[in-house]
């Protein structure tokens, strides 16, 4: 619905001159064309282009071959046939207009759905043709980015005589650290009403209470590189506050699967199905199961108490312990690695798999314009809405009633995230009416904004 009804016919002159990278064939398939016949793929967030160290790359996928480039150059050109787009780099109002008519979009966005609200909206996430995202829905879902493979999980956990000694030295049951504060997800308000009823320690810059004992476990760096004397550090605590930084289903970070390496508890709140994804029915637990922050802490205190109780919640470590299916079939199946060596990463393979569906609607439309119209023209693919569709934030504690009127939280993120709807419709309004002048963008924001405000 945004614009590319007409991909298959349009022919549009060449823009400025296109640079070829040197001819080579890879093992990948037996595309014999020369590179000056071959699709070419632009990544329009050149930042991600995934070969180094030049702008122009072939590359030989399994059903066929294309040129990749980061080169803007290119972007007119009626061989290019994609553009690329990184999906926090993504600005409604900076969108190459207009958009031509044999080009599709993709997207890649493995990022929190905080960094750009825009994709949580149909109008938003249907300018897209293929996406890769962290939904399981998405064409090249992006999921378990966070998991290197089931062995990780497996990793031993620190013996429950140790974490009862590090209690008595005087460190509390609960860990919380974090420095990104005023996110989506409201996390801080939630952790503020849970410290009421059980101590937490919390060493970053959100809540802060308590200090980190050497300078050099304080270095944000030793914190983000699984830093050996830090992970022992952490490890020692029974359970981990593990709330993402914004809800959406899949949306699954470190936050969550670091703790599950080291044998914490993670205490989650994030992907609303991230039961799905758990190595059994029993690791994990999670914050919306309990109907207050006061009937958490009872548990989390009754489980601190009764070591049998909490080490069930380690099963998973034991041989055997990870039940999952899914899980288990996801790691084995996906084509792309995680600090693997002997794989692609995903942005080679999400390169791919739009090369492969590019080359194979380019022999369609040739195939439709031999038979003057007897075989149908390639249908449009079109992104769904579940292949991000993240809701609309909500307050960490209460409800947005409980709030007050300028309360930071609800200004901030619940405006932004009804501007990226309008600014969506924005963007599918000036394609549908082949239309380039950045001005524009910002009539029609105007106009949506007088016609929201004129319904209420």
């Amino acid at each position: 619905p945004c614009g590319a009804e007409g991909w298959a016919q349009a022919a549009v002159p060449p823009g400025a001159a296109f640079v070829a990278a040197a001819s080579y064939r890879g093992p990948g398939n037996n595309d014999t064309r020369s590179n000056k016949a071959l699709p070419i793929l632009l990544w329009w967030s050149g930042s991600l282009f995934p070969h180094f160290p030049g702008d122009t790359e072939r590359i030989d996928c399994p059903r066929g071959s294309c040129l990749v480039t980061r080169s803007r150059r290119g972007a007119r050109h009626r061989r290019t046939k994609d553009l690329i787009f990184y999906g926090t780099d993504f600005r409604a109002y900076e969108a190459p207009l207009p958009r031509l008519p044999h080009q599709t979009w993709a997207l890649f966005h493995e990022e929190s759905p905080m960094n750009n609200y825009v994709l949580s909206h149909p109008p938003g996430i249907q300018l897209f043709n293929y996406t890769a995202t962290f939904r399981r829905e998405s064409d090249y879902p992006l999921t378990l980015q966070w998991l290197p493979g089931v062995g990780y999980l497996r990793g031993p956990a620190v013996p429950l005589a140790e974490k009862d000694a590090w209690r008595r030295r005087g460190y509390a049951a609960v860990l919380y650290m974090q420095s990104h504060c005023d996110v989506p997800s409201d996390r801080d308000r939630y952790v503020r009403e849970l410290m009421k009823y059980i101590r937490v320690d919390s060493y970053g810059k959100c809540l802060h209470n308590r200090e980190l004992p050497s300078e050099r476990l304080r270095d944000t760096s030793t914190a983000t590189t699984e830093d050996s004397e830090f992970m022992t550090f952490i490890a020692r605590y029974k359970f981990h506050l593990a709330l993402e930084n914004a809800i959406c289903d899949d949306y699954m970070t470190e936050k969550l699967w670091r703790p599950m390496h080291l044998g914490a508890v993670p205490v989650y709140r994030g992907s609303p199905a991230v039961r799905d994804w758990m190595p059994n029915n029993r690791s994990i637990i999670l914050i919306d199961d309990f109907d207050s922050p006061q009937e958490l802490a009872k548990y989390l205190d009754f489980l601190d108490k009764n070591g049998e109780e909490y080490m069930k919640y380690l099963e998973y470590k034991n041989l055997g312990g990870i039940k999952n299916q899914l899980l288990l079939e996801s790691l084995e199946r996906r084509e792309w690695g995680v600090n693997d060596m002997t794989l692609p990463n995903y942005l080679n393979g999400f390169e791919c798999f739009i090369c492969d569906r590019e080359n194979t609607r380019v022999k369609a439309e040739q195939e439709h314009k031999k038979s003057h119209g007897k075989i149908p023209a390639p249908r449009p693919r079109i992104a769904q809405f579940k292949h991000m569709g993240c809701p609309m934030p909500t307050p960490g504690f209460g409800t947005v009633e409980d709030l007050s009127g300028g309360d930071s939280w609800k200004e901030m993120w619940l405006q932004d995230y009804w501007q990226s709807l309008d600014q969506g419709e924005a963007l599918t309004a000036m394609i549908h009416r082949n239309e380039s002048h950045q001005g524009r963008f910002w009539d029609y924001m105007h106009e949506i904004f007088l016609k929201r405000t004129r319904q209420h």
